[in-house]
């Protein structure tokens, strides 16, 4: 909430805005309507409409052109600090020059999936690289990283089973634990003492599979996987990590948090994306040998679905070998990620303090951060922004990430809008 005065128009403005908004289910107001039916939900939902009006909508802007720091919105060359591209490798010539030689080879799609006629040799090329990197015996490329953990958790948790999940974790866990025929319990974020709570009153339960996200992609927080996996032991519970985040980015190697923490042989299934640091897309498991033949054969979002195209496997495997190799880029990414937080934090503004190149900015009140962003992108600075139900109501924040891409002078331009712009919603003192 704004802690000193509110420049005038901003709070003419604001005011717009929330005439409109309803703060306590934290979505923009839909007019009543009286119709009924499936649809009814479809023609009351104005909440987009109403958001357009107002010059505040923040989603599916069109890029007419990418780079690894900047994006073309309109014509205007922008910084971005809404990629998750954080080695900058979605750009990189080799990368690209492996995708167009494995079209040239493959063709555009594989026209079926895995589990039928769509199994490449790069599939299983990747699938040996990736298992080789994180030192595992086994692993399974899917088309998503949303299906790795759907498809994982869903066949794993069986009708007398319980899985332990933080709550913060990737609407991809929740879903997986959702349609899995087992139950699923929440416990607290990052909270140790209430994991050990729900294990011991679930102690006569032979299936334990605790789940955690690695890095949460919202708050950047990196969860407690020292502990947990102590938990763990303790309880005789399994542990699923999902290092979409941590990937790339944490560990000397790159193998992410649990290379970080040191208990990578404690994690018995490791679910990755290649969405974020090998800037591609797709999703991989690796587990032991037997676990990963079951996932094959039993996970539907995998046997059910077209297999991951040829050009994203090949740019993966580039990219892997890349990440894997090439240590300056995370060195870089850990400079800009310090830089940036030191200076938030000069300014007055709460981050955290460790490696994550995952920055959220709080402000609270939806109408201020919608109304935030939009003043940001106005200086050319795209950046994400996430209100309930993606956040708790009046937790709003404007969620920022940064990549080894980005230059000092991207950096001191974020900086400049941020700081002018919370100043003029008086989240700043003048």
């Amino acid at each position: 909430m704004p802690k000193t005065s509110i420049d005038p128009e901003s709070a003419k403005k604001i005011v717009q805005i929330k005439e409109q908004f309803d703060f306590e289910s934290g979505h923009l107001r839909p007019p009543s309507k009286n119709d009924q039916g499936i649809f009814s939900k479809c023609t009351n939902y104005q909440a987009p409409a109403q958001a357009k009006n107002l010059g505040i909508y923040p989603y599916f802007r069109e890029i007419e052109e990418t780079g690894s720091s900047h994006v073309v919105i309109d014509g205007r060359d922008i910084v971005t600090i809404s990629s998750n591209n954080y080695l900058g490798l979605a750009k990189d010539s080799r990368v690209i020059a492996a995708g167009r030689d494995a079209i040239e080879k493959f063709g555009i799609g594989c026209t079926g999936s895995r589990f039928l006629n769509g199994t490449l040799s790069l599939h299983r090329t990747l699938e040996r690289n990736i298992s080789s990197f994180l030192g595992r015996e086994d692993s399974i490329v899917m088309s998503t990283g949303f299906q790795a953990n759907q498809g994982t958790i869903s066949c794993l948790l069986g009708r007398q089973d319980v899985a332990f999940s933080d709550r913060e974790n990737h609407a991809s866990i929740y879903e997986g634990c959702a349609i899995a025929q087992g139950k699923t319990l929440r416990y607290r974020h990052n909270d140790m003492d209430h994991l050990e709570h729900l294990l011991q009153k679930n102690s006569q339960v032979k299936g334990k599979l605790i789940i955690t996200d690695s890095v949460f992609s919202m708050s950047g927080d990196i969860a407690n996987l020292p502990e947990i996996v102590k938990i763990a032991k303790n309880h005789g519970a399994s542990l699923l990590v999902d290092e979409a985040h941590g990937m790339g980015v944490l560990g000397d190697n790159g193998r992410g948090a649990c290379e970080y923490f040191d208990v990578e042989k404690d994690i018995d299934i490791y679910v990755g994306t290649f969405s974020k640091s090998l800037g591609s897309i797709g999703g991989f498991v690796s587990t032991k040998k037997n676990i990963a033949e079951y996932i094959r054969h039993k996970a539907s979002a995998f046997i059910f679905t077209a297999a991951l195209p040829p050009a994203s496997v090949a740019g993966v495997l580039e990219g892997l070998d890349i990440l894997a190799t090439d240590s300056k880029r995370r060195k870089r990414l850990h400079e800009n990620t310090a830089f940036i937080k030191r200076a938030f934090f000069e300014l007055g503004i709460q981050v955290n303090n460790n490696l994550v190149p995952i920055v959220p900015i709080q402000i609270g009140d939806e109408a201020l951060t919608l109304y935030m962003n939009r003043l940001l992108f106005d200086d050319g600075v795209f950046a994400g922004v996430a209100v309930s139900p993606v956040v708790p109501p009046l937790k709003a924040m404007i969620r920022t990430s940064y990549t080894s891409a980005h230059t000092k002078e991207d950096l001191d331009k974020i900086l400049i809008s941020f700081e002018k712009n919370l100043k003029k919603i008086g989240v700043l003192p003048q």
